[in-house]
This record gives C-alpha cells, structure tokens and sequence, in this order.
C-alpha cells in the first residue's frame, strides 16, 4: 500500500521535528517562499539556522562575490551560495556541542515573470547535506522554468519545490528516482518545469545523472533535457540561446556509417549554405522518447548503450518527447532565431507528410508545417536505397499524397528541402535493423557498417544483445 503524500505543512513539520537537521535559507529573487513554510509548521527553532534573501546584488556581491557579465539567475551563483553558508556553518558552529547533528544549507536563485509578462521566469535550485555527520556534503542542484502567468502563483510554487526538496533529501537519498517525482509533490507538471538535474556526493556515486534526465522527459517534467559527450548534464538555454542548431534524429541502435554519412554530409550543406561558423553552431543528435519505447516500456540499459556509443564518437545528444518534427523545432525556435538544419532520410520525411500525425492539431497539417518549415529552417534529405526493389527514393521521386503534392513542391522549390547529393553510394543497402539482428544473432558482417570505434565497444560490453558467451566462444 503506497502511503498518503504528505502537504508541505507536514513535510516542514517532520523536518522541525528532527533534532539533528540543521541549516541555513539563503533565497534571493522571489522573496523567502521556501522558509515560511518551515516558520509557520513550528519548532523551527531547532532547524533553522539562518534565513536570509540578499536581495540586493551590491549587499550580495559583498557576501557571495561578484559573477561574470552580472549573471544572478546561473548554476555557479546558487553553487556558491550552496556552499558559502554551509562553510559559515562549520566555521561557527562547534560539533562536540551538538553530536549527530547533519547539516544543510537551501538556496535558490531566481527571477519570476516580469510586469509585461514577455518572461515567464526560471532559477536554480539546490540544497548542500549530509546524511550524517562525518560523512561529506551531498548536492541536488536543478534548474526551473515557470509557466504560471502570475508572480504571486510562481513564489508558491517554488517555495513548495523548496520544501519538497529538503524533504526528499532527507527522506528519499536511498531512492534517487523517489527524491525526484516527490519534487511535484502537491505541484502540478503545467506550473512548472524542471529541465536540467544534478545529483552529487557521496550518497548519489551510484547515481547517472543520465539516467536522471532520462526520468525528467519520460515522468513529463520537462520535454528535452541534453548532455555532452563527458555526460554532463547540460541546461538547454546555455546551449541553444541565441545559436544556429543542426539537428539529426534517429534511434541510433547502433550509431551506423548511414547517420554519420547524412550528419557528416548535411552539416557541410548547412554550414556553407548559411555561412555559419563551428563556434556558433550547435550539433544534436536527437532521441525521441517513442524510439526508446519502440519495443515496449524504455530499456535503461538500451538507452545508456546507445548514448554512451554517442559520447565516444564525440557527440552531444538530447533526448526528447517529440514525436513529431515540427514539435522539434518549435521547441529549438523558443531558443534561438538562427539558422535550423535538420538532417534526415526519405522514411523520416515521408512521415512529416503523413496527415495522420496531426490529427491532435486544430490546425492540422497546415499548423504543423506552420511550425516545421519556418522561416530559416531546412531539411537536409538523405536518399534511400529500398531494400526490395532497390529504387534510390529522393525528393524528386518522393511520393506523397495527392493533395499535399503542391504543398510539397512548394517546399522544394523553396529550398526548404535539399538533396545530400554527395552521399557515400557504398552506404546506401546499410540497414539499422539488420546490423541489430546480425549483432544478436552473432553473424559476421555488421562490424563494417558501424564507425571503427564502434564495434569493439560493443562486444565488450555485450551491447544490443550481444551476448556474454558468445563473446567467450569467439575469442577461444
């Protein structure tokens, strides 16, 4: 039986009520919505340390230091602030006066929706804790995005994220997946979104923080979270503000000379279409959450497997809930007003025209074209060599429906839909699922059709169903 969920009165109080949890509220941009909560439930006395909201910079640049560009509202201001108030703590506070007691410090840094409510307000989050007291500091530090239109609603609701959090931590380190959902505890996902996550210490070495934004998109959290290749957590809006964004989607089981060819290929393209510069330009490979469900309910393992593969070829990757295109680049257009570059094949394209996927869309296929095609964005089309008839499908002999066809021509004639004509034609009969059943099945043959990197990682660590004593009888 799963017990009630606790409102943030009884979270506070049960927090209150233990002697040995300690700390210090250090919240600036939305007033001390986190520590009413703590003042109001009682026995607060025994909790608190300090609360405080340097509200203005020059008072808080005078305890917490100055940051690059005046930039409050980052991850490295709330860090610092994290772990300031912690070292005041042990600087002030004797242990032998107090054994077994665990100390904490809560922080957050945020602004709300401005007066003309143009910006809906975002911050960071984080809370500094020990689990006992000789034993290191752990972190939990995320990011936030509000969707509530009113200021007021918005302090609400961070003040109860604040509380969940400190609860959580407490309460739930055990179960870092647990210690997540708990966050939206008497929060609604519409209020608010959380779309980058950090866990540290010495209670969460076990913890992938991949894994953990893998959580955020599939528990409807947030739409897209993204890491680099060392596996970082990455906040979405310090990589793809104000940015050109070249994008290639794909289940990418296993990575295949196919997608590198096509990224390879239409990255050239869109580079040198648009003049833009490596520095300025963000790669993505992109994996929806329906390609991680394609065989049922999401295989963790699978997905580290295939992002793993990614991060050793170098790659950052997002992962998503957009099934549809156009979902995509609406989602890269709130970011940026650059150039968009998505690179995909004659299969994927035909999808964008197929009207059955818009059937949740008042507007239907025109909405989403509205949406896809928009100004500055091309698709980089990738021929298609089919495996029956062996006819090369490009988009001159693309076939779509018959009352789309002049909405089609028009794309094309537009150059919103270019031909990769330098394609490596040695390429063109290399099938993912072939190579996945050649790798399950152990025949010979796939290792070729997958970047040379590529195939010894996957026998030795028996990925894609490359199984263990199959490993052992091919190299006996």
């Amino acid at each position: 039986m799963i017990p009630p969920k606790l409102t943030p009165k009884q979270k506070a109080l049960a927090i209150n009520l233990d002697p040995n949890i300690y700390g210090t509220f250090a919240e600036i941009g939305a007033g001390q919505e986190t520590v009413r909560h703590f003042f109001r439930a009682g026995g607060a006395s025994q909790t608190i340390a300090k609360a405080m909201s340097a509200y203005d910079k020059d008072f808080s640049d005078a305890i917490y230091g100055k940051e690059v560009k005046n930039r409050y509202v980052t991850q490295n201001r709330l860090r610092k602030m994290l772990r300031y108030e912690v070292s005041l703590i042990e600087e002030r506070l004797s242990r032998e006066n107090a054994p077994g007691r665990k100390f904490f410090s809560y922080a957050n840094t945020v602004t709300t929706i401005n007066f003309d409510k143009t910006m809906k307000g975002h911050g960071w989050v984080g809370l500094r804790f020990q689990l006992d007291e000789n034993e290191d500091y752990n972190e939990i530090v995320f990011h936030v995005k509000f969707n509530e239109n009113d200021a007021t609603l918005q302090q609400e609701t961070l003040g109860g994220l604040g509380v969940n959090l400190i609860y959580g931590a407490f309460n739930y380190s055990d179960n870092p997946r647990r210690l997540l959902d708990s966050l939206y505890d008497d929060i609604s996902t519409d209020n608010v979104e959380i779309d980058m996550v950090d866990f540290s210490g010495p209670a969460f070495t076990y913890v992938d923080n991949r894994l953990m934004s893998l959580q955020l998109v599939k528990n409807g959290m947030t739409d897209a979270v993204i890491f680099n290749s060392q596996g970082n957590n990455m906040l979405p809006a310090d990589i793809l503000y104000k940015r050109d964004i070249f994008a290639v989607r794909g289940s990418f089981r296993p990575v295949t000379l196919v997608n590198i060819d096509m990224f390879e290929k239409g990255l050239n393209m869109f580079m040198n279409e648009f003049g833009c510069s490596l520095e300025g330009t963000v790669v993505l490979f992109e994996i929806t959450i329906s390609n991680l469900r394609a065989a049922g309910d999401i295989d963790e393992r699978d997905f580290l497997d295939r992002v793993d593969i990614l991060a050793k070829l170098g790659y950052t990757v997002i992962i998503s809930n957009f099934s549809e295109y156009y979902r995509l680049i609406d989602y890269f257009a709130n970011y940026t007003g650059g150039k968009l570059g998505v690179a995909m094949g004659v299969n994927n394209l035909l999808d964008v025209f197929d009207e059955n996927y818009y059937k949740n869309l008042s507007g239907g296929i025109l909405e989403a074209f509205g949406k896809f095609f928009r100004k500055d964005m091309t698709v980089y089309l990738y021929p298609y060599k089919d495996p029956e008839t062996h006819e090369l499908l490009t988009s001159n002999n693309l076939k779509v429906s018959g009352n789309l066809k002049e909405l089609y021509k028009y794309f094309k004639l537009n150059q919103r839909i270019i031909d990769i004509v330098d394609y490596n034609p040695d390429y063109s009969e290399i099938y993912s699922r072939e190579i996945l059943s050649k790798i399950a099945n152990h025949e010979s043959g796939w290792e070729n059709q997958v970047p040379e990197e590529v195939a010894p990682m996957i026998r030795e660590r028996g990925m894609f169903g490359y199984k263990e004593e199959l490993k052992l009888k091919e190299f006996s």
